[in-house]
Formats: C-alpha cells, structure tokens, sequence
C-alpha cells in the first residue's frame, strides 16, 4: 500500500473511532463534525471530505461496530446438528445483544430515535435483516419451510427479551448459564412454534 493511501486509511480510522466515542458520549444529536474533528485531530473539512453527512458518519460507525463485533452467532447456523445450531447461534445472539457496544447503541435509539429517526433507520439497516434472512435460509434447507417471518420474528424477540431489564437497570447482566437456559427454552418454543 502506497504511504498516501496508508495515510488516507488512518486517518479515516481516527474519524471513525472518534466519532464512535463522540455519539457514544453526547448521543447523535449532541455530537458534530466540529468535535469529531477535534478529537481525531483533523480539520472540519478532512472528516466532511469522508463523509458528507453527521448521518453517513453515524452509519459508518455502525458498521464498524458490526463488523468488530462477533457475529459467529450466524456461523453456527452452519453446524450440521439442527438443535445444536439453534441452541448456539441463540445463545451468541443474546450474549451480542447484551455486549457494552449494543446496549449503549440501543440506549441511544431510544433516548434520541423519536427525535431524529434516520439513526434508527442507519441502525436496523444493518443488521436485523441480515439475521433474518440467515434464519430464513436455515429454516428452508433444514426443513423445507419457505415462509417463516412471523415465527423468526417471535423468535427473534423472544430471544431479546433479556435486554430490556438490563436496558432499564431493573436486572444486572445476565450470567452465561443462565443466556444459555434462556436460548435453549427460546428454540425449544420456536420449534413448537414451526410445528416441528
């Protein structure tokens, strides 16, 4: 990689890592290009020479996010013991809903969302379709079921009701032992719910 190109990806990389802990600390609404500038140590015009918007910023971190974050819960979709994947890949899905990373991000859809929709928008663009779909595929070369959406959705949301105490502060974090009872009676109903 030439040394300009280098320098070019670097400093892309401070943008996007300062603006993660920018909207993580002021929200979507309290954060600007002139902070995340401030604190890549950038001008005002370099970070708009990356990203155009405080909306195309956001997305990018997002999908940095995602892309760090372990998403092998889709992977062991891929295990060739039909009860043995649902049961892993439910147990990572809840363990990445309940991670640092996602419940500030889910704190700050809620807090700010109402107000300024397009981050709810940039945050369910990127990943619950894509687990959707995983599931979908699953679900018709194991069994040969073609429309599922309601039942992944139960599915899904039951799975995710874990978070919600956690969100609110009622329930500390869960143990693993009890994320993996939680995933194995989820998948359990889901099967029951597939009439399977």
């Amino acid at each position: 990689m030439k040394k300009i190109e280098q320098n070019k990806k670097q400093k892309r990389e401070r943008i996007l890592k300062a603006a993660q802990e920018i909207f993580q600390s002021s929200g979507f609404i309290g954060a600007s290009m002139d902070k995340v500038a401030e604190k890549a140590c950038v001008t005002k015009q370099t970070v708009y020479r990356y990203f155009s918007t405080k909306e195309v910023l956001f997305q990018a971190a997002l999908e940095v996010q995602r892309l760090k974050a372990k998403n092998d819960f889709l992977d062991a979709l891929n295990l060739e013991d039909t009860d043995k994947a649902l049961k892993a890949f439910a147990t990572g899905f809840i363990r990445r809903h309940l991670s640092k990373e996602h419940l500030a991000n889910i704190r700050l859809l809620v807090s700010e969302g109402p107000r300024v929709p397009e981050i709810t928008r940039a945050f369910y663009a990127m990943g619950p379709k894509e687990t959707q779909a995983c599931i979908s595929q699953f679900l018709k070369k194991r069994f040969e079921i073609d429309d599922a959406e309601y039942e992944i959705s139960v599915f899904l949301n039951t799975l995710l009701s874990m978070r919600m105490p956690v969100l609110t502060g009622l329930h500390a974090l869960p143990s693993q032992a009890e994320i993996r009872r939680h995933a194995e009676k989820t998948v359990k109903l889901f099967l029951k719910l597939l009439d399977l």
